[in-house]
């Protein structure tokens, strides 16, 4: 498995395919006990990260709006998530 600074490489779409893979094989039920601990942990760290890239990701987004005269403005993206 890979370290957490490797983690923190991870592009957004390849975090999402390997826990997509981690979840298929836990779901299989075929892996030993010990390789499900830490496929389950690693897929705990995987969920975080892609949480977190979406996290940034929405904190880039704007809302461009269109005044009555027609000028452009930007907003900073509100999420609709209650916290």
């Amino acid at each position: 498995m890979a370290g957490v600074n490797a983690l923190e490489k991870l592009s957004f779409e390849d975090a999402l395919t390997e826990l997509e893979t981690i979840v298929r094989d836990l779901e299989s039920g075929k892996a030993p006990l010990e390789k499900s601990i830490q496929s389950y942990e690693r897929g705990i760290a995987l969920k975080q990260h892609c949480e977190k890239k979406l996290g940034e990701a929405r904190a880039k987004i704007e809302k461009i709006t269109v005044g009555k005269d027609g000028s452009l403005s930007a907003k900073p993206f509100e999420s609709t998530k209650e916290q």
